[in-house]
């Protein structure tokens, strides 16, 4: 039988950060290290395993579980490897008051740890499906651009269980993300005669100034049952290069998170139009080329509804974070996300996860596999 609590202090251990956080070949870069430690874990439960190439040196791991029958119905549980960056003590697990601290014990590895732990555990008993088939599905590059989920375009399963810190809830929707540059432009001149120029940083303060505001307080008129109200943020701006110039370009980077059924085209229509009421000229571009969308899955969905039972979950859940359930279910996957840990603990520099949580989640994963058909 394997221990979730030992599994994950393993996975700790074994750095696994997005190179897109890393100068290249830094020791720390990639998710390799940990999927060889999966495939070796699986393989000795009996599971079959195999990689998927993604990126350069960066695979997708499976470990699948057959019925005793014929498959009618495919399962795949899709936590993902990669982690953000950390301090060298930071990849040192450590256990303290029933806590497990270290990168990545609460996104994502505590779900990595109970999904594989209950796979391998429920392959060992004998009790498999006799007509489901289970399949891990490790993923990299969630962090960055997930490349890992979108590889799956073409894969078939009747629902994905996204491994992320949900507190064991099963979460049915979250919000989607789209990332934009806007840009203004002005004519250059010098500082001492600031009127033979058209400054761009002034200009693009009347952008902040309207989306911040205005644009802001039309959001919080929108509202989601489970999510909430979409919302906007300038979170980066840059522009001119020294005092004495009358700056010619200005640029901000802006987070706009979306609610089901409001689209790309949609969001860029209405800032343009805003835009255009308040006589301001700025073009409006992606920062991020792949738009992550919300995500939105019927919670009577029978695989669905048999989860929610199993956790004792009346109501659904929504969540205001995007990850890679968004992505396999516009591909055609049925999604949800479920896993052990409060997502307010990822990324923090005391990450960590409760050891009891992580237990539960691998006992109540375990049930649940034993109750397919």
């Amino acid at each position: 039988m394997i221990k979730p609590r030992k599994l994950l202090q393993e996975l700790v251990a074994l750095p696994s950060v997005n190179p897109a956080f890393l100068p290249a070949g830094h020791p720390r870069a990639g998710e390799k290290p940990v999927g060889e430690f999966l495939a070796t874990t699986a393989a000795t439960a009996g599971l079959e395993v195999e990689f998927q190439p993604v990126l350069p040196g960066r695979d997708n791991f499976f470990a699948r579980l057959l019925p005793s029958g014929d498959v009618q119905q495919r399962i795949l549980l899709a936590p993902h490897l990669d982690t953000v960056n950390g301090t060298d003590d930071q990849f040192v697990p450590r256990v303290e008051n029933g806590r497990l601290y270290g990168r990545g014990a609460c996104d994502t590895k505590g779900s990595v740890a109970a999904m594989m732990a209950a796979l391998c555990n429920v392959a060992r008993s004998g009790r498999r499906p006799q007509q489901t088939e289970l399949i891990f599905a490790g993923l990299v590059d969630e962090e960055d651009a997930q490349s890992g989920s979108r590889a799956l375009k073409e894969f078939e399963a009747d629902l994905a269980v996204v491994g992320e810190a949900t507190n064991l809830k099963v979460v049915t929707c979250h919000k989607g993300s789209l990332w934009l540059r806007l840009e203004t432009h002005g004519r250059a001149a010098h500082g001492a005669r600031p009127e033979l120029g058209r400054n761009a940083v002034f200009e693009m303060a009347r952008v902040v100034q309207v989306l911040e505001r205005e644009y802001a307080e039309q959001l919080r008129r929108r509202m989601h049952p489970l999510l909430g109200r979409p919302t906007v943020n300038v979170g980066a701006i840059a522009g001119g290069t020294q005092p004495n110039i009358v700056p010619d370009h200005c640029y901000i980077l802006v987070d706009r998170r979306t609610l089901p059924r409001e689209t790309e085209a949609s969001v860029r229509q209405e800032l343009l139009e805003l835009l255009k009421q308040h006589q301001i000229k700025a073009t409006l571009g992606k920062h991020k080329p792949v738009p992550c969308l919300p995500l939105e899955t019927h919670p009577a969905l029978p695989l669905v509804k048999e989860l929610m039972r199993t956790a004792r979950q009346r109501l659904a859940v929504g969540v205001d974070y995007f990850c890679d359930a968004s992505v396999l279910a516009h591909d055609g996957i049925p999604s949800v996300v479920f896993g052990p840990g409060d997502i307010a603990q990822a990324h923090t520099a005391n990450e960590w996860i409760s050891l009891s949580q992580l237990d539960q989640a691998t006992a109540l994963l375990e049930t649940y596999f034993r109750a397919l058909p």
